[in-house]
Protein backbone atom coordinates (compact mmCIF):
# COMPACT_ATOMS: atom_id res chain seq x y z
CA UNK A 1 0.00 0.00 0.00
CA UNK A 2 2.44 2.75 0.71
CA UNK A 3 4.16 2.06 -2.37
CA UNK A 4 0.98 2.62 -4.48
CA UNK A 5 1.22 5.89 -2.26
CA UNK A 6 4.38 7.05 -3.42
CA UNK A 7 4.09 6.26 -6.59
CA UNK A 8 0.62 8.44 -6.32
CA UNK A 9 2.61 11.16 -5.02
CA UNK A 10 5.60 11.44 -7.12
CA UNK A 11 2.82 11.08 -10.28
CA UNK A 12 1.11 13.98 -9.17
CA UNK A 13 3.96 15.71 -8.29
CA UNK A 14 5.37 15.17 -11.75
CA UNK A 15 2.34 16.26 -13.51
CA UNK A 16 1.60 19.13 -11.61
CA UNK A 17 5.25 20.49 -12.44
CA UNK A 18 4.33 19.51 -16.51
CA UNK A 19 1.05 21.46 -15.76
CA UNK A 20 3.13 24.39 -14.78
CA UNK A 21 6.10 24.18 -17.01
CA UNK A 22 3.50 24.01 -19.93
CA UNK A 23 1.59 27.12 -18.69
CA UNK A 24 4.85 29.34 -17.99
CA UNK A 25 5.66 28.88 -21.66
CA UNK A 26 2.34 30.88 -22.50
CA UNK A 27 2.50 33.41 -19.05
CA UNK A 28 3.73 34.92 -16.07
CA UNK A 29 3.31 32.64 -12.52
CA UNK A 30 1.99 35.78 -10.97
CA UNK A 31 -0.91 34.89 -13.65
CA UNK A 32 -0.95 31.40 -12.84
CA UNK A 33 -3.90 30.29 -10.96
CA UNK A 34 -4.09 27.10 -8.63
CA UNK A 35 -7.31 26.24 -10.47
CA UNK A 36 -6.13 26.15 -13.92
CA UNK A 37 -3.23 24.01 -12.84
CA UNK A 38 -5.30 21.70 -11.45
CA UNK A 39 -7.43 21.76 -14.23
CA UNK A 40 -4.42 21.22 -16.89
CA UNK A 41 -3.21 18.56 -14.60
CA UNK A 42 -6.76 17.06 -13.91
CA UNK A 43 -6.55 16.79 -10.01
CA UNK A 44 -8.62 18.43 -8.01
CA UNK A 45 -7.64 21.66 -5.79
CA UNK A 46 -7.07 19.31 -1.96
CA UNK A 47 -4.16 17.33 -3.87
CA UNK A 48 -2.62 20.39 -5.15
CA UNK A 49 -2.83 21.64 -1.43
CA UNK A 50 -1.65 18.58 -0.15
CA UNK A 51 1.33 18.87 -1.83
CA UNK A 52 1.98 22.85 -2.48
CA UNK A 53 1.27 25.79 -0.91
CA UNK A 54 0.44 28.07 -4.16
CA UNK A 55 2.02 28.20 -7.58
CA UNK A 56 5.20 29.87 -6.52
CA UNK A 57 5.88 27.19 -4.30
CA UNK A 58 5.67 24.65 -6.89
CA UNK A 59 8.42 26.58 -9.62
CA UNK A 60 10.68 27.21 -6.26
CA UNK A 61 10.58 23.17 -5.96
CA UNK A 62 11.15 22.68 -9.94
CA UNK A 63 14.22 25.33 -9.78
CA UNK A 64 16.06 23.54 -6.21
CA UNK A 65 16.00 20.00 -8.55
CA UNK A 66 16.85 21.01 -11.48
CA UNK A 67 20.22 23.11 -9.51
CA UNK A 68 20.55 20.48 -7.25
CA UNK A 69 20.17 18.06 -9.97
CA UNK A 70 23.06 20.29 -12.28
CA UNK A 71 25.42 20.11 -9.23
CA UNK A 72 25.34 16.53 -8.44
CA UNK A 73 25.86 16.06 -12.18
CA UNK A 74 28.80 18.64 -12.13
CA UNK A 75 30.29 17.04 -8.97
CA UNK A 76 31.12 13.66 -10.47
CA UNK A 77 33.06 14.80 -13.35
CA UNK A 78 36.75 15.48 -11.88
CA UNK A 79 39.03 17.13 -14.26
CA UNK A 80 41.98 18.95 -14.54
CA UNK A 81 42.18 22.36 -14.26
CA UNK A 82 43.98 23.24 -17.80
CA UNK A 83 40.24 21.40 -19.41
CA UNK A 84 37.89 21.76 -16.70
CA UNK A 85 36.29 24.86 -18.04
CA UNK A 86 35.79 23.44 -21.46
CA UNK A 87 34.70 20.20 -20.20
CA UNK A 88 32.48 21.68 -17.44
CA UNK A 89 30.91 24.02 -20.05
CA UNK A 90 30.22 21.32 -22.22
CA UNK A 91 28.83 19.23 -19.21
CA UNK A 92 26.29 22.30 -18.25
CA UNK A 93 25.56 22.19 -21.96
CA UNK A 94 24.48 18.54 -21.74
CA UNK A 95 22.75 18.65 -19.07
CA UNK A 96 20.39 21.37 -20.22
CA UNK A 97 19.97 19.88 -23.42
CA UNK A 98 19.09 16.47 -21.74
CA UNK A 99 16.18 18.89 -19.83
CA UNK A 100 15.46 21.07 -22.50
CA UNK A 101 11.97 21.70 -22.03
CA UNK A 102 12.66 22.69 -18.19
CA UNK A 103 15.14 24.47 -18.51
CA UNK A 104 14.39 26.50 -21.75
CA UNK A 105 10.81 27.37 -20.08
CA UNK A 106 12.79 28.50 -16.96
CA UNK A 107 15.16 30.35 -18.63
CA UNK A 108 12.85 32.36 -20.64
CA UNK A 109 10.83 35.58 -20.08
CA UNK A 110 8.34 33.75 -18.05
CA UNK A 111 10.63 32.75 -16.06
CA UNK A 112 12.08 33.68 -12.30
CA UNK A 113 14.90 36.16 -13.02
CA UNK A 114 16.40 34.93 -9.37
CA UNK A 115 16.65 31.45 -11.11
CA UNK A 116 19.24 32.86 -13.71
CA UNK A 117 20.81 34.45 -10.92
CA UNK A 118 21.16 30.96 -9.09
CA UNK A 119 21.98 28.75 -12.68
CA UNK A 120 25.21 31.65 -12.92
CA UNK A 121 26.09 30.69 -9.30
CA UNK A 122 26.57 26.91 -10.54
CA UNK A 123 28.35 27.90 -13.75
CA UNK A 124 30.64 30.11 -11.18
CA UNK A 125 31.40 27.66 -9.43
CA UNK A 126 32.20 24.89 -11.95
CA UNK A 127 34.11 26.87 -14.63
CA UNK A 128 34.97 30.53 -13.77
CA UNK A 129 36.57 29.70 -10.55
CA UNK A 130 39.14 27.70 -12.17
CA UNK A 131 39.18 29.68 -14.94
CA UNK A 132 40.12 32.96 -12.75
CA UNK A 133 42.87 31.05 -10.79
CA UNK A 134 44.48 29.76 -13.93
CA UNK A 135 45.35 33.13 -15.47
CA UNK A 136 45.59 34.97 -12.14
CA UNK A 137 42.92 37.19 -12.83
CA UNK A 138 43.36 40.33 -9.95
CA UNK A 139 40.53 40.12 -7.83
CA UNK A 140 38.59 43.06 -8.27
CA UNK A 141 38.93 42.25 -11.82
CA UNK A 142 37.62 39.01 -11.38
CA UNK A 143 34.35 39.87 -10.35
CA UNK A 144 33.33 42.01 -13.12
CA UNK A 145 35.08 39.23 -15.60
CA UNK A 146 33.14 36.93 -14.23
CA UNK A 147 29.57 38.74 -14.21
CA UNK A 148 30.32 39.45 -17.97
CA UNK A 149 31.68 36.29 -19.10
CA UNK A 150 28.71 34.42 -17.53
CA UNK A 151 25.67 36.41 -18.14
CA UNK A 152 27.08 36.19 -21.62
CA UNK A 153 27.44 32.98 -21.73
CA UNK A 154 24.02 32.75 -20.18
CA UNK A 155 21.92 34.18 -22.91
CA UNK A 156 23.56 32.42 -25.18
CA UNK A 157 22.97 29.49 -24.10
CA UNK A 158 19.13 31.29 -24.12
CA UNK A 159 19.71 31.88 -28.16
CA UNK A 160 20.31 28.29 -28.52
CA UNK A 161 17.80 26.41 -27.09
CA UNK A 162 15.55 29.03 -28.52
CA UNK A 163 17.49 27.89 -31.89
CA UNK A 164 16.57 24.26 -31.84
CA UNK A 165 20.00 23.34 -30.64
CA UNK A 166 21.55 23.89 -34.10
CA UNK A 167 24.91 23.14 -32.31
CA UNK A 168 25.96 20.15 -30.48
CA UNK A 169 26.66 20.98 -27.04
CA UNK A 170 30.54 20.25 -27.98
CA UNK A 171 30.24 22.96 -30.90
CA UNK A 172 28.95 25.63 -28.09
CA UNK A 173 31.73 25.17 -25.66
CA UNK A 174 34.20 25.60 -27.77
CA UNK A 175 32.55 28.90 -29.15
CA UNK A 176 31.83 29.75 -25.70
CA UNK A 177 35.43 28.77 -24.00
CA UNK A 178 36.83 30.56 -27.13
CA UNK A 179 34.62 34.02 -26.62
CA UNK A 180 35.96 33.68 -22.94
CA UNK A 181 39.69 33.04 -23.95
CA UNK A 182 40.07 35.64 -26.92
CA UNK A 183 37.32 37.25 -26.89
CA UNK A 184 36.68 39.43 -30.34
CA UNK A 185 40.01 37.97 -31.21
CA UNK A 186 38.29 34.11 -31.40
CA UNK A 187 36.56 35.57 -34.92
CA UNK A 188 37.71 34.55 -38.02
Amino acid sequence: MNVKLDRRKKYTRMVLKESLINLLKEKQISSITVKELCELADINRSTFYSHYADPYDLLTKIEEEILVDMYQTLSSYNFNKEDEALQMTEKILEYVADNRNVCQTLLSEHGDPQFQHKVMKVTYDFTMKNWMEIHNADEKVSEYLSLYVISGSLHVLKNWLDNGMDKTPREMAELIHSFTSYGLGAIK
